[in-house]
């Protein structure tokens, strides 16, 4: 008896996982490439020869950037935003820091509730 119940069982599942199955999906609109067979391989060309593929494991951002400023305008930068950094990542995501400073175009002389 259990093992007529199990062998239903394994069948009835074995055919509900075909039910699944979907047939591929056709694009309506298919693509058209709008540059010959030649372009796309001298793009290719030209873009192995620069040897910076951001899909390589030796990728480095970095490598090119020259930064504008000197170290200490970086410091100096830095030591400036701390206190506003430090109010943004506080208990209470900044909203106090933003009460009690001055946003210029904030609206905050404008009264969005009262009571009379």
């Amino acid at each position: 008896m259990n093992r007529t119940i199990a062998l239903s069982l394994a069948i009835v599942l074995v055919a509900a996982g075909n039910a699944f199955a979907d047939d591929i999906t056709n694009d309506p609109h298919p693509f058209t490439s709008t540059a010959s067979r030649a372009e796309v391989q001298e793009d290719l060309r030209l873009f192995r020869m620069a040897g910076n593929s951001p899909w390589a494991d030796d990728y480095n951002p970095l490598a090119q950037f020259h930064g504008t400023l000197t170290r200490a305008e970086v410091t100096a930068d830095y030591m400036g935003s701390r206190e506003s950094v430090s109010a943004f990542t506080a208990e209470d995501s900044g909203s106090a820091y933003l009460a009690r400073t001055s946003i210029p175009g904030s609206g905050r002389d404008t009264i969005l509730a009262g009571t009379d």
